[in-house]
């Protein structure tokens, strides 16, 4: 389970749509629902249309149940997957003051047994042996519970799920157990920035509002010393869970009649408490609480500066959206913007803009800016600046035609709405749906019905020197205070006045946005697979003409391909420096493009760069033109060069402090792939290279290039191919494909050397990885299969029964068409000995397990990889994406799933024994980390690793 904070709500979007302009589809809802005279608010919920995307054909009902649970039920036909989410209005603000993180807690014990599926282990099991997945999140205002299964499976996925909120056991052998595991969550994640830095922006505020509140729990706060534990949680599920604070959205295949019934039948039973939704009654901040300052220490070397201003929460006005007006023009960044006039100086290089921390009367309007370590020196120049452009705002007034073009780009982004994948639709629906009126579930991130001057106004005049929090967080504040749970630094200072700063020059607003797309036809396609339009000696060009997801988009990927590009680290660092200017020096003349739907972003990989464009397909190709023209001949100033240079400083002197599980995986990564340069040898290798020497790099880079490119989307073959002619052409290639270094997994030897990421973490964790003994489709479906079977014990016996850490998974973990399984346990306080001990007690119990393994055994588990292996995409990026990834293989085989998915068709519990007892006598690759250890050079250390191809 996650315990992130609450984002679906917090984070305003800027797409939003006129429903005149849009010809919206209103379908009506079927809303059924028992009398209940006392439930006004009930009935509001439950009747009239649904405001659907014109390009989303699903059938949707809602229902309320005797009880007063409310219900959204989506058929999808098309759905490969069902799903489910029961979101529950009550979450960490109201947490008993005796008892911080008991929301949560409480969240945890859910999964470990009802009266009716008492097993403590047996609703993770179902899931995973019916190809699905499930997880939760305690936010503020909500606690969310979601899975996915595959359809057949999902009557049976419902009735466990129900009874978590009919149910629960909060088996007394387990609360201590578990009380553990959500301290080793905290343990965890105690030195995460994030967590770090929003417990010490509450000491600057209403110390009485939930906005203070430890929210994780831990062995401290969650203790039996005033009352006992397991009371305490029975004491808070009677106290906040009630069928009239739930909200669920179910989406599967099957009718709407079919899905009503089986929600009837199983969720009728939830208790009926006539609860209503808490109401946070404290302000954000007091009287005498602003103007204030507050510095933070931070553990990375990331410098971040924010201005807070307390406003009344927008939530209630997400119809036309106010804030988004102004959260457009402070946040903007192309020219004149405050953002283009910053990294001109020097001082920043993001900056962003919205509201925050609503909690359903009070928000936080947040600009947010991240700072270049000069910038640390002009916190007050830069405040002066901000101001200067909020004034500008208010002398030139609110403009209703600023609104109506944020209108019109939300139009398009509603009217072409993309499918996400069916556990994530229901998630995000059921939030909704407990925050919002029924038929703006999914239209309510983008209506922006009306231009409410008098609204814009309110929150601008907050927009004050008097109402300011500022915050600057870095990692060289020396704090007069340390935060309790997190041990953060700070220094917090109350203000009468605030020093004089200097705006800076240059500031100004936006013009009206020059990209938007005037043609949205969308051209009629037969399915078929990629095509290869071009395929000379030096360029290939492959395309798939798409109708399916109903929008005029096209996804482009030129991979511009050199044989030295991670030939060393110097090499490495300068492609990604390249990459990294090209981006930088389009920022301010592409911003409105991506506005307007049209997004580019040039990234480094291990043989060169790749360019990708998304959007819509009309004049997607003056952005290309702009592109090309741009690293062809564009100034490579000094300036940019170390902005760029800095961020990857950044990034990569962070890495240590990423969470301990990533870089475990990371470490792995960088040991097993070829072409690639490791990050710490990456950062050793940057210090010393100048602007200079990315002029003469880029020559050097596009003199020897092979390009490869796909287009994807809803264009024709003719303009698919001058469209990337145009690119090609442009660049001139000249290298063959068998002059670049292709892609490759290494071959683990016997005695491989035990690996340690470069890490800053507390915390113990193992990783151990099994790699198949080749690469045909028989490894790579029995080990699919394997990784299927070991995860649900896996977790059962290190997570659940021995408690050695928060962080445990297990399952199937291939690089490219190379097949493994990895093992993974972070421990707050289990040495890496020990938990590779408790490793191997578990393999020999599993050893028997696959001993006794029968045909009828395997086929659940089987039939679950195969139906994920053809799972349908869900958007175009995501067909582009896997399209695309297809190219890095050594043969272009699009159906390669397919394949893989008949080879699992034929396996039986022979063949899984067999592959399972060569991988048990293969060498295994441990990734350990101890407090103390000192990293692997993985780069020197894995140079005499050969392709697993050799073998």
């Amino acid at each position: 389970m996650t315990s992130p904070t609450r984002t679906a709500l917090g984070i305003r979007y800027l797409a939003g749509c006129l429903a005149l302009a849009l010809g919206l589809v209103a379908l009506p809802v079927t809303a059924t629902a028992a009398p209940d005279p006392g439930s006004a608010d009930r009935a509001a919920v439950s009747q009239g249309p649904i405001i659907q995307s014109p390009n989303d054909d699903r059938q949707y009902r809602a229902i309320t149940l005797d009880n007063g649970l409310q219900a959204l039920l989506v058929s999808d036909p098309e759905a490969d997957k069902a799903a489910a989410a029961m979101d529950v209005s009550v979450g960490s603000n109201n947490d008993p003051s005796d008892m911080p993180g008991l929301a949560h807690f409480l969240e945890h014990m859910l999964f470990l047994g009802t009266e009716g599926y008492p097993d403590p282990d047996g609703y993770q099991r179902f899931i995973s042996q019916n190809g699905g997945s499930h997880n939760a999140f305690t936010a503020d205002q909500d606690t969310n519970f979601y899975f996915d299964v595959d359809p057949g499976a999902f009557p049976d996925a419902l009735d466990r799920f129900s009874q978590f909120f009919v149910s629960p056991q909060f088996n007394p052998d387990y609360v201590d157990r578990e009380r553990h595991a959500v301290n080793s969550e905290y343990q965890a994640r105690r030195d995460d920035d994030a967590r770090r830095i929003n417990e010490a922006l509450g000491k600057a505020l209403n110390p009485e509002h939930p906005l203070n509140h430890f929210s994780v729990g831990s062995l401290e706060t969650l203790n039996s010393d005033k009352r006992p534990l397991r009371q305490a949680l029975l004491d808070f599920y009677h106290r906040h869970y009630d069928a009239n604070v739930m909200h669920l959205t179910v989406l599967a295949p099957e009718p709407l009649d079919a899905m009503e019934r089986l929600i009837r039948q199983r969720f009728a039973a939830i208790p009926d408490r006539g609860l209503q939704k808490p109401v946070v009654d404290q302000p954000l901040a007091r009287a005498d609480d602003l103007p204030a300052s507050i510095r933070i220490k931070s553990n990375e070397a990331r410098r971040q500066l924010e201005f807070l201003f307390p406003i009344d929460d927008p939530t209630l006005e997400y119809a036309d959206k106010p804030d988004d007006y102004l959260a457009n023009l402070l946040g903007y960044e192309g020219e004149g913007s405050l953002l283009a006039a910053l990294r001109k100086a020097g001082w920043a290089d993001a900056l962003s803009a919205g509201t925050r921390a609503g909690d359903g009367r009070h928000a936080l309007f947040d600009v947010s800016i991240s700072l270049t370590p000069e910038g640390e020196h002009h916190l007050d120049d830069i405040q002066a600046s901000l101001f200067d452009q909020i004034r500008r705002i208010r002398d030139h007034g609110v403009e209703d035609w600023r609104y109506r073009e944020q209108a019109k780009l939300a139009e398009q982004s509603f009217r072409f709405q993309q499918r996400s994948e069916p556990i994530d639709t229901v998630r995000g629906m059921a939030m909704s749906l407990a925050h919002y009126p029924l038929q703006d579930v999914q239209y309510a991130p983008y209506r922006m019905d009306r231009f409410d001057a008098a609204a814009i106004d309110d929150i601008l005049e907050r927009l004050t020197p008097d109402n300011l929090l500022r915050v600057y967080s870095g990692p060289d504040v020396s704090g007069d205070e340390t935060t309790r749970y997190f041990s953060t630094p700070y220094t917090l200072t109350r203000r009468d006045d605030w020093p004089e700063g200097a705006p800076l020059d240059g500031l100004g607003l936006p013009d009206a946005n020059p990209y938007i797309a005037e043609d949205l036809s969308v051209q009629p396609f037969d399915s078929a697979e990629p095509e290869r339009l071009v395929d000379s000696p030096s360029v290939e060009i492959w395309h798939q003409a798409d109708s399916d997801f109903g929008a005029p988009r096209v996804e482009w990927r030129f991979s511009l391909q050199n044989p030295d590009a991670s030939r060393d680290a110097r090499h490495a660092v300068l492609t990604r420096l390249l990459a990294g200017w090209l981006n930088d020096g389009l920022n301010e003349r592409f911003y409105p493009a991506s506005l307007a739907g049209q997004e580019f972003a040039a990234y480094a990989h291990g043989r060169g760069i790749t360019l990708a464009f998304s959007g819509w397909r009309d004049h997607q190709d003056r952005l290309m033109r702009t592109v090309v023209e741009q690293l062809r001949q564009g100034e490579i100033t000094d300036a940019s060069v170390e902005r760029v240079k800095q961020g990857l400083e950044r990034r990569w002197e962070n890495a240590p402090q990423d969470a301990l599980y990533q870089q475990m995986q990371r470490t792995l990564g960088e040991a097993l792939m070829r072409p690639q340069i490791s990050t710490p040898n990456m950062l050793a290798a940057i210090d010393d290279i100048s602007a200079q020497d990315v002029r003469a790099y880029r020559q050097q880079f596009l003199a020897k290039l092979y390009v490869q490119t796909m287009a994807v989307g809803n264009l024709d073959a003719t303009l698919a191919k001058r469209e990337g002619l145009l690119v090609a052409n442009a660049l001139a290639p000249e290298l063959r494909a068998n002059d670049i270094p292709p892609l490759t997994v290494l071959d683990v030897p016997p005695e491989a050397p035990r690996l340690h990421p470069a890490t800053a973490r507390d915390d113990s964790a193992v990783l151990r990885y099994l790699q198949g003994p080749d690469l045909a489709l028989q490894s790579q479906a029995s080990l699919a299969v394997i990784g299927q079977l070991i995860g649900p014990p896996f977790f059962a016996k290190l997570r659940t029964d021995e408690q050695l850490g928060y962080i445990v998974s297990a399952g199937y973990a291939p690089f490219m068409n190379a097949p493994g399984l990895m093992m993974l346990v972070q421990s707050p306080s289990v040495a890496s000995d020990t938990i590779g001990e408790r490793m191997d007690a578990f393999l020999e119990t599993f050893d028997q397990r696959i001993d006794a393994l029968s045909d009828d055994d395997l086929t659940p588990y089987r039939q679950a990889v195969r139906q994920q292996l053809l799972q349908r995409d869900q958007s175009l990026s995501a067909r582009a994406d896997r399209l695309w990834q297809t190219l890095a293989y050594p043969q272009a085989d699009f159906d390669r799933r397919q394949q893989l998915a008949a080879a699992v068709d034929k396996l039986n519990a022979a063949d899984i024994r067999s592959a399972w007892q060569t991988l048990r006598q293969s060498p295994a690759l441990d990734v350990t980390a101890d407090a103390g250890d000192q990293a692997s050079d993985t780069d020197s250390m894995t140079k005499g690793f050969v392709p697993l191809t050799q073998r």
